[in-house]
């Protein structure tokens, strides 16, 4: 309890690291005026484990599969972003066929995690049914991914310079009955979100950001997108074989729990409309060509739209067969700072669907970061804001403008 007067019925809770609430281990102070949310502050590091630097002691093969393993729903997001920088400092032409390949899985996946956050959202709200069904759906997924490439999770598709398995023409059609499926009881969810007052009433005006503070706070993906954010790394900066896609880049301006689940409603019906386009034009030809095992010294940005928003891989090469560094920056990272937005002036009965709505995995962006002094004495841990500040720091001493991140840091702090 505080000393004054003032703030006498003002009191602190912890929801984590450990909690019913949360299915990872994640750590929210909620500060509490009766059932009014003050302030949250988060804290991230308890699934910290060290993958960026295990990338620098293996080989460029290996760690694909090492970043594979970032997160389970995201597997195939990792390590595609993770061959397309490698290939692109190494000159490799991926063939078109392999491109293909990549895209179809990728948009699998993102059938499949949609389902998964459909069914999550539903729990975290009571209706358990919603649950039920979009699980069962996602089986249909699941099992279209194992028979396309092994597995039904961490798919292992990816290899530098192309895909390593190809894909059946009867394969095809097990595809398209696939999505015809999961089409329709798609219809009947957006009906259900669309008509079910029960639903729109428990998730409209709760996790507010508006697009002005959603571009401010660097929301990714379908926060950002259900905030009027009409942004798409598959149309900004085409990959793989999205540039001889159609789709629509679905956007809804809600800004709300509720525009988030009918964004990624309809994004499932885009990606139905991706998939059977993949199986109906895919070029014949090889999947893969051959990489070399010392990738050339240079280094490359490589961006990628994840399920829950654009993912970010940089690698760097000495010439070696091992990366001097890699750098993953996950959409969950860009989207936490806009959940302490969401949940200010809210209800504590808000927290977990609006923690839930940016589809969180801490896994994905738990970072640990330690700076240890000259003197080689003093070691201290670097929260977000002093974080920023020394990278300001850094790229200031070396000659480079940062007076926009500047200003962008000054807004977040006064924030």
């Amino acid at each position: 309890m505080h000393n004054s007067h003032e703030h006498e019925h003002e009191f602190k809770i912890p929801l984590g690291p450990q909690h019913p609430a949360l299915k990872e281990p994640e750590s929210f102070s909620i500060a509490l005026k009766g059932e009014k949310i003050l302030g949250v502050d988060i804290r991230l590091g308890y699934n910290h484990r060290g993958i960026e630097k295990a990338c620098e002691e293996r080989t460029f093969l290996q760690d694909v599969y090492l970043l594979e393993r970032i997160c389970g729903i995201c597997s195939h997001s990792h390590s595609t972003a993770y061959v397309q920088a490698v290939e692109e400092i190494a000159g490799l032409a991926v063939p078109p066929r392999a491109l293909y390949i990549r895209t179809l899985i990728g948009e699998l996946e993102r059938v499949h995690s949609h389902f998964l956050w459909l069914g999550v959202a539903g729990h975290e709200i009571g209706f358990d049914t919603l649950l039920m069904y979009t699980w069962r759906d996602r089986e249909i997924v699941m099992d279209l991914l194992a028979q396309l490439t092994g597995n039904r999770v961490n798919y292992g598709i990816n290899t530098i310079g192309g895909v390593r398995r190809d894909i059946a023409p009867e394969q095809g059609k097990d595809i398209l009955a696939g999505v015809a499926t999961l089409e329709e009881r798609t219809k009947y969810y957006i009906q259900i979100a669309t008509e079910e007052t029960t639903i729109i009433k428990r998730l409209s005006g709760v996790g507010i950001i508006s697009k002005e503070d959603a571009l401010r706070l660097g929301a990714v993906g379908p926060t950002a997108r259900a905030s009027g954010v009409d942004r798409d790394i598959r149309r900004e900066d085409p990959y793989a074989a999205y540039a001889e896609l159609d789709f629509d880049v679905i956007t809804d301006d809600h800004c709300d729990v509720y525009g988030r689940t009918v964004v990624r409603l309809k994004e499932l019906m885009e990606s139905f409309k991706i998939i059977r386009q993949i199986v109906a034009r895919i070029p014949d030809g090889p999947i893969a060509v051959r990489a070399p095992r010392k990738i050339p010294a240079g280094e490359a940005f490589s961006r990628y739209e994840a399920p829950r928003g654009e993912d970010v891989h940089y690698v760097k090469s000495n010439g070696g067969e091992k990366p001097e560094r890699v750098k993953v920056r996950a959409p969950t990272l860009a989207n936490v700072q806009t959940v302490k937005h969401m949940l200010k002036d809210r209800f504590l009965a808000d927290m977990p669907i609006v923690v839930a709505a940016i589809d969180p995995c801490f896994s994905c962006t738990d970072r640990m970061v330690g700076i240890r002094r000259l003197d080689g004495e003093k070691k201290e841990i670097l929260g977000w804001e002093s974080l920023r500040s020394f990278s300001l720091g850094w790229h200031r001493a070396r000659g480079f403008d940062v007076t926009i991140a500047e200003k962008r840091l000054h807004q977040l702090m006064e924030h």
